[in-house]
């Protein structure tokens, strides 16, 4: 299991991803789920992945070296893209590519290839994106009036970004945001743990604001834990009793 999240906000694009993977209760390992393409003032690419870890690295492994596209009969790569959304074309053949190449032995071996990504950034004179990418190579595309897509177990961290997110957010809220969103989910799912990597860019800047591993030691992280635990049960508090039960004169 895994949770990442994207949020693209008016200054800019927040993306966040656990490292934990689990096969079993006693097979625990850490990898990076959260993918950077960085050429300063060229490109700011970020691909956070969820689902089949075989598969995801595949993927991953073919948008980032290049493969034929059968059309053109040329090598495709994702830092060559002219924009965005030939990116997100070219990750959706990646995943067919991929399942095509594999997914007959997966099928025979009862194995999921259940896969997804969350694809954002800036290619230098287009506008800042944010995509998902479905397990069919399918995507859509952020907008406004929903500013942040999430993968994996999203259930938990869902209602902190409903509440607390929108297009007009800046961007230090909308990470800060983002971590209570992965801590709520943490505490809900013991399939989803530090590390935790978190990557900011700003719309224009073409390159990464913040690029952070988030571990047990880090401090900030705790604060906002604790902080967040105590807001919660201080608005409980303030909250008046339901009137709906009979109260004994």
């Amino acid at each position: 299991m895994t949770y990442c999240c994207g949020l693209l906000v008016r200054e800019g694009l927040v993306m966040i991803a656990d490292t934990r993977t689990n096969a079993g209760l006693d097979n625990i390992s850490t990898y990076r789920k959260l993918h950077m393409f960085i050429s300063p003032g060229q490109h700011v690419m970020m691909i956070a992945s969820a689902g089949n870890l075989s598969a995801t690295q595949s993927i991953l492994h073919l948008v980032s070296e290049g493969f034929e596209n059968p059309e053109t009969k040329e090598t495709e790569r994702l830092v060559d893209c002219k924009s965005m959304f030939d990116a997100a074309q070219l990750i959706g053949r990646a995943i067919r590519r991929v399942q095509h190449v594999e997914g007959e032995a997966y099928g025979q071996s009862n194995v999921s290839f259940e896969v997804s990504f969350i694809f954002g950034g800036q290619i230098a004179g287009e506008a800042m994106r944010l995509f998902m990418i479905y397990s069919a190579g399918n995507f859509i595309e952020c907008s406004q009036d929903a500013p942040f897509f999430q993968i994996g177990e999203y259930k938990y961290g869902k209602p902190v970004l409903d509440r607390a997110v929108n297009f007009e957010t800046s961007l230090d809220d909308a990470l800060k945001v983002a971590l209570v969103s992965m801590d709520s989910t943490m505490r809900s799912n013991l399939g989803v743990g530090l590390p935790v990597d978190i990557a900011t860019s700003r719309r224009g800047t073409i390159e990464l604001e913040v690029n952070q591993r988030i571990d047990h030691t880090e401090p900030y992280f705790h604060d906002l834990r604790d902080r967040w635990s105590t807001a919660l049960k201080a608005a409980h508090a303030s909250i008046p009793a339901p009137p709906y039960a009979k109260r004994k004169s």
